[in-house]
């Protein structure tokens, strides 16, 4: 357990040297005030680019307007950045050859995988957190919260999916060899949910869900109980590939 924490420590540390921390956390608060902004600004923004004599009707941005916008943002740029930025933690550390020295000097392959895989997911909440009470602060300033449902539920679907996401990284780095492979990993993973999503029968059970149907949910059009399934396979998912990564890693040649 101590090397455990210690291991975590490290990789904060390492995050905050890096500047990757700062660097994320600083992206996902300009999304957090880009999305209800952007949702107040677009009516205008539409007149002011409208060409001379044409008219349009555009309806008064509601809270519903914002919340489009953040989930938006967070799946389409948060955490694509975010896997730019952390996917090569583990390949980066074996092709230097740091991690090898740790190892050798007794640190388990089994507590390198859960320490990362923990260090990432709360810099992911820390990040994702401010970017939902920044947008969530805004809006509710702005507009009435109560048109919108299951907003807090809607938001964690997409923490899940992230979660999901770095374990897929994780495992990309396990196979990795250069440091570009967890991210091309990922992006494969990623179109091949999207994909998938295509065929009605695999729909319900793809964790792509999580990310892609919050504003059914925000509007009603879906109610919590169409995730159940999908979140359990997810968190199964994210599980099966964590313990996978670590059987692989225990077998790789460093």
């Amino acid at each position: 357990m101590k090397s455990f924490q210690a291991f975590i420590k490290k990789e904060l540390m390492e995050s905050h040297r890096t500047y990757k921390l700062w660097i994320i956390v600083t992206i996902f608060l300009g999304l957090g005030i880009m999305s209800p902004l952007t949702a107040k600004l677009m009516p205008v923004l539409f007149e002011q680019f409208m060409p001379a004599g044409v008219v349009m009707d555009i309806p008064e941005p509601t809270a519903l307007d914002s919340w489009i916008q953040f989930y938006k943002n967070i799946s389409q740029m948060g955490i694509i950045l975010f896997i730019i930025l952390f996917s090569t933690t583990l390949s980066s550390e074996l092709s230097k050859g740091t991690l090898i020295l740790m190892l050798t000097k007794g640190l388990s392959r089994k507590t390198v995988i859960w320490s990362k895989a923990t260090a990432i997911s709360l810099i992911w909440t820390l990040s994702y957190a401010l970017a939902f009470w920044t947008t969530f602060a805004y809006t509710s300033y702005y507009w009435d919260m109560s048109t919108v449902s299951h907003y807090y539920f809607a938001a964690f679907c997409l923490w899940l999916f992230g979660v999901l996401m770095i374990a897929v990284f994780l495992f990309g780095n396990i196979l990795a060899t250069s440091t570009y492979m967890p991210m091309l990993f990922s992006g494969v993973v990623f179109v091949a949910l999207l994909l998938l999503n295509m065929f009605e029968k695999t729909e319900a059970y793809n964790p792509i869900r999580l990310a892609t149907n919050n504003v059914e949910l925000l509007t009603g059009a879906m109610g919590t109980e169409d995730f159940t399934m999908v979140i359990w396979l997810t968190v199964v998912s994210i599980f099966i590939i964590l313990l996978s990564s670590i059987a692989i890693f225990n077998k790789k040649q460093l």
